[in-house]
């Protein structure tokens, strides 16, 4: 069998391929058609007779593109595109203040429930699933499922959501194995602050680059080698078309690992496991929190991969502009917690947390679901402090509260919660929740 190499100019994904490959495909004389977005050429197969060179041009301009190799620039001149994207970003912005002015984003449980109740660590779970995990867990999985199903048009609905379904199995299955470990061997388990500060980082990058893919308007970042950073390209099998390199065992893992993924309401549960010392009771806690989170994780996986016709493409444009504001909103909170750790004094500078003689400062703060209440506030330098702070919403992720420069990183138990320290230097101690999303600052005054 012979091959001919051709030029095309204006591929930039796999839905480019599979067009070329159908018109070129239909030209007489050739067997096989093979093409590659990222070289921008096309493999033409034939057996003796080579296919006319006109056809072949007729073939590709049909197609929509041009034949040669052309440059590609930086921004798409595609009007139509561009329309495309300001009425995704216009639905998605409204979706957003409706979810705001009716309070989604500020979903909790209160107080009187406990962890130790199985059904109530499900609906925690799928509280979380429908919170602040969809803002860390929930955008990684939308960013990795709607790029799989742009990169595999070919691909049936259910091919396209089985990812989903091993993600969530290996999530389910990976935090009750963690989570029996975490009964045994306590604390050990738990991320420093500055490490969660730069996983969020991380996924807030991958989110980011994953986003501005999507939206197929900028040629040169669509074409990378490599759509999705290393690590995670390598473990989703995901970083080239070829369907032989994607791997369910490594999407379960993938799952499974998103139990060291920053999120209130999973280091809450993770806590409660620690606190009780048992294997059998870490299992089914944390197993039953996952599968809690799994019908939100889903749904956000099954519209990507039942999203078709004209639908398909203006959906990937939603999801990349919902991809980009959680990968902003990642990457801000990561920056947060490790600016916040970054800033932690050493030696005689640091709060120290015995108080020594004499009248404390008492200062109060209230948590709620949505933040700190007030999230400023004024102490006198060298002076103790008694700070108060009074927790409303124990089952939010605003209870996981840590101040890295007073040595504080507590999850917050309902009603008061006492902490002591005297401020040894002038300036600001932030303070802030454990995804770095709700934060506050404590000004140290002469």
């Amino acid at each position: 069998m012979n091959k001919l190499t051709i030029d095309i100019a204006g591929m930039h994904c796999r839905s480019c391929e599979i067009l070329t490959e159908e018109e070129l495909s239909s030209v007489p004389g050739v067997t096989k058609v093979r093409t590659d977005f990222r070289k921008g050429i096309a493999e033409v197969f034939f057996q003796e007779k080579q296919p006319s060179a006109a056809a072949l041009k007729q073939a590709i301009e049909h197609a929509g593109y041009t034949l040669g190799r052309g440059e590609r620039s930086w921004m798409s001149d595609d009007i139509a595109a561009w329309v495309e994207l300001l009425f995704a970003l216009g639905i998605v912005l409204t979706l957003f203040f409706f979810a705001k002015t009716f309070g989604l984003f500020d979903i909790a449980l209160g107080s009187s429930e406990r962890l130790s109740s199985l059904p109530f660590v499900l609906l925690l779970g799928v509280v979380a699933g429908l919170s602040t995990c969809m803002a860390m867990v929930g955008g990684l999985v939308l960013a990795v499922s709607a790029r799989f199903s742009e990169r595999h048009p070919e691909a049936s609905v259910r091919q396209k959501f089985s990812p989903n379904v091993y993600f969530n199995l290996g999530r389910i299955a990976g935090f009750a194995l963690l989570g029996g470990l975490l009964g045994v061997f306590g604390s050990t388990f738990q991320l420093s602050a500055l490490s969660v500060g730069a996983i969020t980082l991380i996924i807030g990058g991958i989110m980011l680059l994953v986003g501005l893919q999507l939206l197929e308007l900028f040629p040169r970042l669509s074409a990378w080698k490599l759509t999705l950073p290393k690590g995670i390209a390598r473990v989703l099998g995901v970083q080239s078309h070829s369907k032989r390199e994607y791997s369910h065992g490594r999407t379960m893992l993938l799952g499974a690992l998103t139990f060291f993924l920053p999120c209130g309401f999973t280091q809450l549960t993770q806590l409660f496991v620690v606190a009780q010392g048992s294997p059998m009771i870490g299992a089914l806690t944390m197993g039953t929190f996952a599968l809690g989170t799994a019908p939100g994780l889903l749904g956000i996986g099954g519209i990507a991969a039942t999203a078709t016709g004209s639908f398909r493409r203006f959906f990937f444009k939603m999801a990349g502009v919902i991809v980009i504001a959680l990968g902003l909103f990642n990457f801000q909170n990561g920056a947060v917690l490790v600016r916040l750790n970054v800033n932690v004094p050493n030696g005689n500078d640091r709060a120290k947390t015995t108080l020594p003689t004499g009248a404390a400062q008492a200062i109060r703060i209230t948590q709620q679901a949505n933040g700190y209440y007030p999230k400023e506030l004024f102490v006198k330098r060298g002076q103790p402090v008694k700070l108060i702070i009074d927790s409303r919403e124990s089952y939010s992720c605003a209870a996981s509260f840590m101040m890295p420069q007073a040595g504080i990183r507590q999850i917050l138990k309902p009603g008061e919660n006492v902490f002591e320290f005297t401020p040894e230097k002038s300036g600001a101690m932030p303070f802030s929740c454990s995804m770095g999303m709700y934060r506050g600052v404590i000004n140290v005054t002469d």
